[in-house]
């Protein structure tokens, strides 16, 4: 929308005034008395006098501007009672005091009936008298008309539910213990974030908000409903409280246990577990100790292996562990075992470890697990203590608490220092961001900068705990596996750091997953039909069964998706069968694979020879035939139909993806060939497949180029690209696969999604997605690319720990094969074009400028490509 004049010169006044030439003439006073919009932000102002021609220049008195409607102030050093005068401004709707030293509200704010939106970013004395006000920012009681009311970071009471309009409600970060009752009464709310509090029980009734679209309630210790219930929605919760009203509650604690070993030459965190506490004991020995911790050493390549441990028989605590043995080939699917809530523990081999040797041993596993979990809890393990002497045995275990609070500190720190050139950048004035490409993040938003910096404060108040310190422990040693047994049961069951282990389920659902695991239910899978016979037994009717199986899939007890067109029809309940078939994915030895085709078949020479090329394609570029598949699976597949859900499974999880599916039912003989992508050897895809001879990695060519890159500081998750190839293929054709490279179209549109490791500590991992077009028909480039950068937000938004930035670069810069082009900053992508710009200057060259089309998109984003 174009710009008043009145508007336009309340900007001009605003900004900073030049130096005055050596003979200043008498400024002609502007039209005061129709000013409608003023910004004095970030002026440095302790208060507003009668003249302000201190702050303005010319602008000599407040009260003619009675037609002005905003009024920006923040970052100023007003004091206790604000600026004076304010009541006098009687058409004023919008008015900004946040970040200054108010401690009341200023006189005569009461006055102005038209206020509509009031900054304050504090709680002053007083606010209660603005009985029209609609829109607040961080305050506000006793205000029955309010809409709007954000109240975060800070210390709240229980009184807020007066406010029956209430529309928006922002209670994040305010240590809360618990919400009123009556905050259910508040029906017609619309967005409601708890996050950041202590919040373990949500009131009766609370899925009665129905109206609530924007729902956030992570990191808060919730046992009733669990936390797997209320991450799912309102009307999840609302179903477990009706569910709990039905049934007796029943307390059955869940606790996961992660194990780590220190591997030699494989820097990849491996070992998970996961462990229960039931109610009654379980039939197992009860002297195993931590036999599943110290038996299988590295070394081991029998892939993900479940092991029973009883810790302790008298309170049935059984622990049920399950060991990935350290090795890189899982890195597809390790993090599928990783949740929020568990105990992990990071095994040191002490014998082995140097201090040289941190990162690939510790440093690196605590990094892929704060990205994945952040505010894990870890117990640092020293194994192999009884082949170092004892002054050796000290000397490394303090190293290794040294560098790890060495590397926190780092990390700390390089957070920090990002999160302060945001907080410089949210103290300018938006237009002056806009104008000049050199600026830090040029053109960014004040709600996308305030975004990034709300990442940045997840990312420094969720470090991971470890916990110190690092334990020796041998297993020729009884007192050390004794002490180390006793040291994970104390944690294990400290109720601040577990409250998961008290969350309260229905009798019905626990019934239900109990019937689930019955030994008679030994079958690769059960029908939705089978499973609601099991419902049915455990008294929930078939519409009260769906949330009950979200619930068992979310807590990691069986597989349920019921938003997938196939699978939602199915339930997989038994997960040690789908783990076993999940090795022989992982399993790189074309001795063994070969075996399993070839055990208890007689199969001839030729038959054999034949395999074995199956098996060398395999190896090499990751593709096999499905029939070859069913004789990998064959003591897990019985028919057709097992194999074809096995398949849409593996799909589902990005493992792999059907090469030539057809579009309608194949024809007889026809045969599906599926592609494993973490299989791939060769570095670049084959020539050929670039049909136009186009490469788009430098070269320069006529066409515009169009390049989003997603730069990793800290760690690139493991197996993220083999996933993310899986991910894009239904919207790709044409494409050609390389080990760190996919080549392929969208319609006859190229697409190139590169993933390039970084050379040295200094060098970000980068995974980039690109394309070309000539200049007016850029926006089928956009087209293009832009499905594809959802996909990988998608699978980015599993790693809520994990710090990476978005840039658009340069398309002048790509074309002039420049090794380090300009960036622009990806929040551009999620806003709109600004109106009347048609170029920019690319501040590498200030001789080219860059047509507005090949930074921002046709239409922008739903969100910021880098917000979580």
């Amino acid at each position: 929308m174009a710009e008043t004049e009145p508007l336009k010169a309340a900007r001009l006044l605003a900004a900073p005034a030049p130096a005055p030439p050596p003979a200043p003439e008498e400024p002609e006073e502007p039209p005061l008395e129709e000013l409608e919009a003023l910004n004095l932000g970030g002026r440095g102002l302790e208060e507003l006098p009668e003249a302000l021609g201190a702050a303005l220049g010319h602008l000599r008195a407040l009260a003619p501007m009675r037609e002005l409607r905003k009024l920006g102030l923040s970052h100023n050093q007003l004091g206790m009672d604000g600026p004076g005068r304010l009541g006098e401004l009687h058409q004023l709707e919008e008015l900004d005091l946040s970040f200054n030293h108010l401690r009341r509200l200023p006189e005569g704010l009461g006055h102005l009936c038209q206020l509509r939106a009031l900054d304050l970013r504090c709680l002053p004395e007083g606010i209660a008298a603005l009985r029209r006000l609609k829109i607040l920012w961080l305050s506000g009681t006793g205000l029955a008309r309010l809409k709007m009311l954000n109240l975060s970071s800070n210390a709240l009471g229980d009184s807020l539910c007066q406010l029956r309009q209430l529309r928006t409600l922002w209670l994040d970060n305010n240590r809360l213990r618990y919400l009123p009752d009556s905050i259910v009464q508040l029906h017609n709310l619309e967005e409601l974030v708890l996050q950041g509090n202590q919040i373990a029980i949500l009131p009766e009734g609370f899925g009665r908000l129905s109206r609530v679209t924007l729902w956030k309630i992570k990191d808060n210790p919730l046992i009733q409903p669990p936390y797997e219930v209320c991450m799912k929605g309102i009307p999840y919760i609302a179903a477990y409280q009706q569910e709990l009203a039905h049934s007796q509650p029943a307390l059955k604690p869940r606790l996961k246990q992660a194990k780590q070993q220190d591997v030699p030459l494989s820097p990849n965190p491996k070992v998970n577990g996961e462990a229960q506490v039931d109610p009654c004991p379980m039939l197992l020995q009860p002297d195993m100790l931590l036999a599943p911790v110290v038996a299988s050493l590295p070394g081991s390549s029998k892939g993900i292996e479940v092991t029973d441990w009883t810790a302790d028989a008298e309170r049935g605590l059984t622990f049920i562990v399950y060991e990935l043995a350290g090795d890189p080939t899982y890195d597809v699917i390790q993090s599928f075992f990783l949740s929020p809530g568990a105990l992990y523990i990071l095994a040191v081999n002490l014998s082995a470890y140097a201090p040289q040797r941190f990162y690939p041993s510790v440093g690196y596993f605590l990094h892929w697990l704060g990205a994945k979990v952040p505010h894990a809890v870890v117990c640092m393990v020293g194994t192999h203590a009884d082949l170092c002497a004892e002054r050796e045995l000290e000397e490394k275990c303090l190293d290794i608490h040294h560098q790890i609070a060495l590397q926190e500190k780092r990390d700390a720190r390089d957070l920090q220092s990002l999160a302060h050139q945001v907080d410089e950048a949210l103290g300018q004035d938006f237009d002056l961001r806009c104008s000049s490409p050199h600026a830090a993040f040029y053109g960014v938003s004040d709600k996308n900068l305030r975004r990034k910096k709300a990442q940045f404060q997840y990312l420094l108040n969720h470090r991971p705990q470890i916990l110190s310190p690092v334990l020796p422990f041998s297993c020729q040693d009884r007192c050390q596996v004794r002490r180390l047994r006793d040291k994970l049961l104390s944690v294990a069951e400290h109720r601040d750091i577990f409250p998961n282990l008290h969350r309260v389920l229905p009798k019905s659902w626990q019934v239900l997953e109990e019937l689930h695991f019955q030994p008679q239910a030994q079958q690769l899978w059960l029908s939705w039909w089978d499973s609601a016979r099991l419902g049915l037994q455990a008294g929930l009717t078939e519409d009260r069964l769906q949330s009950a199986l979200s619930y068992l899939h979310e807590s990691g007890k069986l597989l349920y998706f019921e938003e997938h067109q196939t699978l939602r029809e199915y339930v997989f309940h038994n997960l040690p069968r789908l783990i076993d078939i999940l090795n022989v994915f992982c399993q790189r030895d074309a001795t063994v694979l070969l075996q399993k085709m070839l055990s208890d078949t007689h199969i001839d020479e030729l038959r054999a020879a034949q395999l074995h090329h199956y098996v060398e394609g395999f190896l090499l570029h990751g593709l096999l035939p499905a029939h070859i598949i069913r004789l990998l699976l064959k003591p897990h597949i019985q028919s057709q139909e097992d194999l074809r859900l096995i398949l849409e499974l593996l799909e589902k999880m990005g493992l792999c993806y059907c090469v030539n599916k057809p579009k309608c039912k194949p024809l007889n003989g026809a045969t599906a060939w599926y592609k494993f992508p973490c299989y791939v050897k060769n570095e670049v895809p084959h020539a050929e497949a670039w049909i136009n001879g186009t490469n788009l990695s430098g070269q320069s060519f006529v066409a515009e180029q169009l390049q989003i890159e997603y730069s990793f500081p800290f760690i690139f998750p493991p197996g993220l690209f083999a996933r993310y190839s899986v991910q894009i293929n239904n919207h790709v054709v044409q494409r050609s696969d390389g080990k760190y490279q996919i080549y392929a179209y969208r319609g006859k549109v190229p697409v190139v999604v590169s993933y390039r490791p970084g050379r040295g500590t200094l060098q970000p991992d980068t995974l980039s997605i690109a394309s070309h077009a000539s200049l007016p028909n850029i926006w089928t480039a956009w087209q293009a690319i832009t499905p594809l950068m959802e996909e990988l937000n998608v699978l980015l938004q599993e790693w809520p720990g994990l710090y990476y930035t978005v840039h658009v670069l340069c398309s002048k810069c790509l074309k002039r094969g420049s090794p380090n082009p300009h960036t622009f900053p990806g929040e551009l992508l999620s806003q709109p074009r600004p109106e009347g710009v048609t170029e920019i200057i690319c501040p590498k060259n200030g001789n080219e400028r860059v047509n507005v089309a090949l930074v921002y998109p046709p239409t922008p984003t739903v969100i910021s490509p880098c917000s979580k």
